[in-house]
C-alpha cells in the first residue's frame, strides 16, 4: 500500500500538473471512441499497451475478459456495455484476451473450483469456448491453454452480439467488433480477421476486424 500511496502523491505533484489542461476538459464529460474489454490480470494494462490518454478508452475488466450473453437479469458488464454503446456512442469494441490467463488455465486444465463457487459460476460464461477447445487435439497443456484463450475471445464476441444496443449499432453500421490476444512476454498482439476466421498479427494486418455490419462492408 505504501507504493500505491507514493504513486498517488507523485501523480498529484508531478504528473497531474503537466496534464491539467486535459483533465480540465475531462472534468465534466467524456467521449471515448473505444470500449476495451479485458482481463483483470495485473499484467494487462489497456492504456499502456494501446498508448492512450485518459478519456480515450472506456474499459471493462473482469476475470477472463468475459461478456455474458444478454439476459433478463443484466449485471455490471451488461450495464457497462449498454452505457458505452447507447450513451457514449463508442465506434469500436475490443475484447482482449492474454497469454498465461489464470481463468482460461482453470477451464482448460479442469481445475477444481469447489472452494471458489463465484469464480466457477462466472467462468460458465466461457462454456462455448470450452466446448470448442475440448474438441481439438493439443500437443501440450500449455498449447491447450493458449488455444482456450483464443477460443474464448471468439466466444465473447459472439456473446457481445446478443446485447440489444450492440446489435442495433451493428445493424446501423455504427460500431465494429475486434478480437485481440496480447502476449505478455513478447508484447505481440494477434487479432481476429473476420474474413478468414483466423488470428493474424496486428502489426502485419492493422486493418483486420472481427465483425462489421453488412452496411459497413458495402461502404468499405
Amino acid at each position: 500500500m505504501k507504493q500505491l500511496i507514493e504513486g498517488a502523491m507523485k501523480f498529484q505533484t508531478q504528473v497531474f500538473p503537466e496534464m491539467s489542461n486535459l483533465f480540465k476538459k475531462l472534468a465534466t464529460s467524456q467521449s471515448p471512441a473505444v470500449l476495451f474489454i479485458t482481463c483483470s490480470d495485473s499484467r494487462v494494462v489497456p492504456e499502456l499497451l494501446t498508448q492512450q490518454q485518459p478519456g480515450d478508452v472506456f474499459v471493462i475488466r473482469n476475470a477472463g475478459n468475459i461478456v455474458p450473453s444478454y439476459s433478463a437479469e443484466p449485471g455490471g458488464v451488461t450495464a457497462s456495455v449498454e452505457y458505452a454503446v447507447g450513451v457514449l456512442g463508442v465506434t469500436d469494441i475490443v475484447v482482449c484476451g492474454h497469454s498465461d490467463c489464470g481463468a482460461m488455465t482453470a477451464i482448460a486444465s479442469h481445475k477444481c473450483l469447489d472452494n471458489l463457487p463465484a469464480v466457477a459460476s462466472w467462468l460458465r460464461h466461457a462454456d462455448a469456448a470450452k466446448a470448442v477447445n475440448e474438441a481439438h487435439t493439443h500437443d501440450t497443456p500449455e498449447a491447450k491453454v493458449i488455444s482456450m484463450v483464443y477460443a474464448n475471445v471468439v466466444a465473447q464476441l459472439t456473446n457481445m452480439r446478443t446485447h440489444p444496443t450492440v446489435a442495433l449499432a451493428l445493424e446501423q453500421g455504427k460500431v465494429t467488433l475486434h478480437g485481440w490476444v496480447f502476449d505478455i512476454e513478447t508484447g505481440d498482439i494477434n487479432v481476429l480477421d473476420g474474413n478468414s476466421c483466423t488470428f493474424v498479427s496486428l502489426a502485419a494486418h492493422p486493418d483486420a476486424v472481427a465483425f462489421k455490419s453488412h452496411k459497413q462492408q458495402l461502404a468499405a
